[in-house]
């Protein structure tokens, strides 16, 4: 499933190509046909990333809510400047086809495929899904007020950090790679009930995610390894703990540990985390 930084890298680009413009939106596959209705051809006036799910701001006060889920993908073309575009043939079950021309005259189009979520919704209803998402390190937080939101949240809670860093009213846009990599970046045991995790670690567990989110947008690579930032090293080598089950930790040789939490894989260092 992608995690918030690749979400927000989407939001970027509908920014970039779509916010603006008069935005076209159909449903080739026909799930979305008639939602689709209600926003096509008019004004898109924002796109915002809320962790892993997408909301597109209509002038008609709609909001499209786009949730990517396991299996979702966007395919993104270029379609020249010409006055009216010739579109691609449609590949796959495509849920939802967006196009327009930006300000440079260039038309742009996406199609997203196979997503958890696609709908049109009122303010209202927009705004209650928003409640219950968790802080967000990605979105501005100029008065700390987000990253005391999660660290108080954790606070209350009995149940494992590992368990809370994936509850998306918590933290938004951590996944499972993002989890494993910050609990060992803190030293953290997973198992470690929030209420029991100190302010100091937490607050170090929120400025890292957005750190290493951060780092994710600008180059959408999940890099967790310090010395290979700017450079990607290949999939071996970034990370950890992730998906490195079995083989010597990268700080003290144990073994990196596996195991099901919540019906998700938890990697860990039973030496380093202890």
């Amino acid at each position: 499933m992608p995690e918030g930084h690749t979400v927000h890298r989407t939001a970027n680009d509908f920014a970039e190509h779509f916010v603006g413009a008069k935005l076209r939106i159909d449903s080739p596959q026909g799930r979305f046909a008639p939602s689709a209705a209600l926003v096509d051809g008019r004004v898109l006036v924002a796109a915002r990333a809320i962790g892993k799910q997408l909301f597109l701001d209509f002038e008609n006060g709609l909001v499209v809510r786009i949730h990517l889920g396991i299996y979702g993908k966007w395919r993104w073309y270029a379609l020249g400047n010409a006055a009216k575009p010739v579109l691609p043939a449609v590949v796959g079950e495509v849920r939802a086809r967006f196009w327009a021309r930006d300000e440079r005259g260039q038309w742009w189009l996406a199609d997203l495929r196979g997503p958890t979520v696609c709908e049109v919704l009122t303010p209202e209803q927009a705004g209650r899904v928003e409640s219950r998402l968790g802080a967000d390190p990605l979105n501005p937080d100029p008065d700390g007020a987000e990253a005391q939101r999660f660290a108080e949240r954790v606070a209350r809670s009995r149940q494992s950090i590992a368990f809370l860093l994936m509850d998306q009213s918590v933290i938004s846009g951590i996944g499972n790679v993002y989890r494993a990599e910050l609990l060992f970046r803190a030293r953290l045991n997973p198992h470690t009930p929030g209420n029991l995790v100190r302010a100091q670690q937490l607050s170090a567990i929120w400025n890292d995610s957005v750190h290493l989110l951060q780092d994710g947008v600008h180059t959408g690579v999940m890099i967790t390894r310090d010395e290979h930032r700017g450079v990607d090293p290949g999939k071996p080598e970034r990370h950890f703990v992730y998906k490195r089950e079995g083989q010597p930790c990268r700080v003290c040789g144990t073994h990196v540990a596996i195991e099901l939490l919540a019906g998700r894989k938890l990697y860990w260092c039973p030496s380093c985390q202890a």
